[in-house]
């Protein structure tokens, strides 16, 4: 390895966050604001709704083995839709954000040295895992005045003398109970922001004192989040996601997840890398790291496709009625509202960034990257729509509350993300593998 004289030549930066992005920032969120009450208001009016078609698409899966239609408990539709709109949003930005620290862990375990200049995205991007948390817990406790997300949640749903008794749900109850339930959520979220911190700790100290002692501990501390993190997110994905089609079930659906938010993630990683470069700062980041990034989002959009075609032509192979409900509902339930998106979904995830970084010019032009990591972050935003609405809102869904929702998350992210940014160096000045990456190339 090349002598450690990048201190010499590498200095530190920091971000400065003016007083005009964070105006930005709270723009998008007012903007949120505006929009979800327009969507309110147009639901509570029954503009655009279509609620008998609704009620007797939710009858139909019903028969169909779908499970109880929940609209006929539930909450008005508006509210309901906030509600799942909240959860939605809160699953995917959460789950994006522990990506962050997944992504570290494995340049670190990896002894990778070209990731070094983009560490320090890495750390901010997990800065939603405690408000999350949060988020979820209250979330969860609301949706369950009215069982609005998750219909196993119902009273009487697993006792066999009560009308609205389910035998195939009572056979889950060992699993999805609601103390069982709030542990693993709480457990697993707080063991992922635990381990967040743990890192950026040692990093921050590695900045001040310098030496390998850090890194060696950073290593120890990321082998053991990684196999937590292997075990936990799947099972989150089981409960947060998959626990609201309550009769269906697919062994590749952790999978299915993971991959969603695993390439969410290093697209959010590398639109934060190119808004910083042409902003001025990360002037040691060269096309080579962005050549790296770009290679990541290419494999794992074809990584994500494979689990996807694996799940869906498994389940349309078997054509097995408890499993092909879940893409039935989808290609054609429900008068063919979620059709076009489930075919819109192939295209925006996987076709569009195939085609477009299939060549090394592709992926280390800033102006090509910029443009596929926004759309797979908005394909995989709607890949999760697809995941929930069919399950809870059936027939009732829409789009104006959703996006407004999404808005005010994106700017309560965006803020929390660029105040974590500027709390320390963006070069982590004393990292051993510093000069590798500066040298980077590829």
């Amino acid at each position: 390895m090349a002598t450690l004289t990048h201190h010499e030549s590498v200095t530190a930066e920091y971000l400065e966050v003016s007083p005009n992005a964070r105006k930005k920032f709270i723009m998008i969120i007012v903007a949120g604001v505006v929009v979800l009450a327009v969507g309110l208001l147009l639901s509570a009016l029954g503009i655009g709704a279509e609620h008998h078609e609704g009620a007797a698409a939710a009858h139909e899966a019903t028969s169909h083995g779908a499970g109880p239609a929940a609209g006929h408990h539930g909450s008005p539709a508006w509210l309901k839709r906030l509600i799942v709109s909240l959860w939605h949003n809160n699953v995917f930005f959460t789950g994006v954000s522990a990506i962050g620290t997944v992504f570290m862990a494995i340049q670190y375990v990896a002894y990778a040295g070209w990731s070094v200049l983009i560490k320090r995205i890495n750390e901010a991007l997990s800065a939603w895992l405690i408000p999350g948390l949060i988020l979820m817990i209250g979330i969860f406790a609301i949706s369950l005045i009215n069982h609005d997300i998750f219909h196993w949640t119902m009273p009487g749903i697993m006792d066999e003398g009560s009308e609205n008794y389910d035998h195939i749900i009572a056979g889950k109850a060992g699993f999805l109970n609601l103390p069982f339930y709030l542990i693993r959520m709480v457990l697993f979220l707080g063991l992922w922001a635990f381990f967040t911190k743990r890192l950026r700790d040692l990093s921050l100290a590695e900045d001040l004192n310098g030496g390998t002692e850090y890194f060696h501990k950073s290593i120890n501390v990321s082998a053991l989040f990684l196999v937590i993190y292997a075990v936990s997110s799947p099972i989150a994905a089981w409960d947060w996601v998959m626990s609201v089609d309550t009769h269906w079930f697919s062994t590749m659906f952790g999978w299915y997840v993971f991959a969603s938010w695993w390439v969410s993630g290093i697209a959010a990683v590398t639109l934060c890398t190119i808004l910083l470069k042409q902003a001025g700062y990360l002037r040691w980041v060269k096309e080579g790291h962005l050549h790296d990034l770009g290679k990541f989002m290419f494999g794992f959009s074809i990584f994500w496709t494979y689990v996807w075609f694996s799940q869906f032509m498994l389940i349309w192979y078997a054509n097995l009625p408890e499993e092909s409900v879940y893409f039935n509902q989808r290609l054609g339930g429900f008068d063919g509202r979620y059709t076009w998106m489930f075919f819109g979904n192939l295209v925006i995830n996987f076709v569009f960034p195939f085609l477009v970084l299939m060549t090394r010019d592709a992926k280390r032009q800033m102006i090509m990257l910029k443009i596929v990591s926004i759309a797979i972050l908005i394909g995989h935003w709607s890949d999760f729509y697809l995941m929930l609405m069919p399950g809870t809102m059936k027939a009732e869904n829409g789009f104006i509350i959703e996006i407004g929702t999404a808005l005010i998350f994106l700017g309560a992210f965006l803020l929390l993300m660029t105040k974590r940014l500027s709390q320390a160096s963006l070069v982590p000045v004393h990292h051993p593998f510093l000069d590798e990456s500066v040298h980077h190339t590829t």
